[in-house]
């Protein structure tokens, strides 16, 4: 694999990924077209190796450091596997190099109980969550609620919408080694349906790209399972801006998709926020090139750095608390 030019003025950037997605080869075609050289690997190909500069071997790279990470996507693997990788970004982060989205970032949103306390903690409005250990402690939790409205198990590392359930009795609670002994238990938010609505809002760099309304036939609006992204009207645009970019503040994100949803009076609340996010849905009905405009942005925070000017990093972000 050949090594990447070098020069001060040419920014070279490593995405990480460990597909070849269109919406990956998007980002590296506008941020080539914007002048830097880009190489891309999947985390698995980036070793620690204590002779070379900083302690990490990254191809393309020879003994040099990228100037930026951007990181698409990171495969499954073993706990020991996703640890190291993980422990890859951490260094990075340690050598000072500028990782979207960081270790702590990701951590922060893969695990859905952390993504919901700084949530709440940030004082945005999310539906009441419990995430328990054993089979008898969420049995305890569902005695409780389950007397005032419907659960929604799901997965404490999930996306796309694998893996959720509607809680409506105690036999709907699966065994516990069908969820690893680990019960993630949130109120079900009733809205009108079906069609049943939710918003995905993409934000970057503490600023929202754009959003969608996406509207299907079952309770879990993911577009993956056949959900319609739609643009958004007849809601408070506003509203969704300012909840989306506080969410991404309040986990650290520098970019990341974040789910919204209306109760039945209305009421926004946020439910996830995803850090390495999917945009085709979006991008269908998104008046913005998303690519084209996280290449800008990542660049922008880049020529900032260099001048020394204060680039804002999103867990330096204020919180934004409800009003």
């Amino acid at each position: 694999m050949p090594s990447l030019p070098q020069g001060d003025a040419i920014p070279r950037i490593l995405v990480v990924n460990d597909g070849s997605g269109a919406r990956s080869r998007a980002v590296e075609a506008r941020l080539g077209q914007r002048g830097a050289v880009v190489a891309t690997a999947p985390l698995s190909a980036i070793a620690f190796d204590t002779g070379c500069r900083g302690g990490l071997s990254i191809p393309c790279f020879d003994d040099a450091l990228p100037d930026a990470v951007f990181v698409r996507s990171i495969a499954a693997g073993s706990f020991e596997a996703i640890t190291r990788r993980l422990g890859v970004l951490h260094a990075l982060d340690r050598l000072s190099v500028p990782v979207w989205n960081s270790a702590r970032a990701i951590e922060r949103c893969v695990d859905k109980s952390m993504t919901t306390f700084l949530l709440m903690t940030a004082g945005l409005p999310t539906p009441p969550t419990f995430a328990v250990e054993g089979r008898a402690t969420a049995e305890a939790v569902a005695v409780r609620e389950l007397a005032r409205t419907p659960l929604v198990l799901k997965p404490l590392f999930g996306a796309q919408g694998r893996g959720i359930r509607l809680i409506e009795t105690l036999a709907d609670l699966p065994a516990e080694d069908a969820v690893d002994g680990v019960y993630y238990l949130q109120h079900y938010v009733p809205r009108p349906g079906p069609p049943f609505r939710d918003f995905r809002v993409f934000v970057c760099a503490g600023k929202v790209l754009a959003m969608m309304s996406r509207r299907g036939d079952d309770w879990i609006t993911n577009v993956n399972r056949g959900a319609a992204p739609e643009q958004v009207r007849g809601q408070d645009e506003d509203e969704l801006a300012r909840l989306a970019t506080a969410a991404a503040a309040a986990v650290g994100a520098d970019f990341a998709g974040v789910d919204i949803v209306a109760d039945g009076d209305g009421r926004l609340l946020v439910l996830e926020v995803n850090s390495m996010p999917a945009w085709s849905g979006l991008q269908s009905v998104a008046a913005v090139n998303i690519a084209d405009a996280i290449a800008e942005a990542l660049l922008d925070f880049l020529a900032a750095r260099r001048k020394g000017a204060p680039a804002p990093h999103p867990s330096r972000l204020p919180m934004l608390a409800e009003p």
